[in-house]
């Protein structure tokens, strides 16, 4: 398992960024699993799953949260020209 870094992380797609934060919560909970069992793993992949989770979803939100951002700002411009056509200020 390679390590990904955030800055490639930025050029995935939202759908693979999707696909890697259920791929991610899938290991985090195996390896949960692995330690709640006693079976043999890597301590220290846990914290690595945990960190590319939060960079992922951090990922997701920021870019939904600039999709909003974008949609509302084109919402009120247009609020604003169809008011200032029909005269109504």
């Amino acid at each position: 398992m390679t390590i990904v870094q955030f800055n490639e992380m930025r050029t995935l797609p939202n759908s693979e960024i999707s696909e890697a934060i259920i791929q991610t919560e899938k290991e985090l909970f195996n390896l949960q699993f692995k330690k709640a069992t006693r079976q043999p793993f890597k301590p220290h992949e846990i914290k690595s799953a945990k960190r590319r989770l939060a960079q992922l979803k951090t990922l997701l939100t920021m870019r939904l949260d600039a999709l909003e951002k974008k949609r509302s700002n084109t919402v009120t411009q247009l609020l604003k020209k169809q008011n200032y056509m029909t005269g109504n200020f």
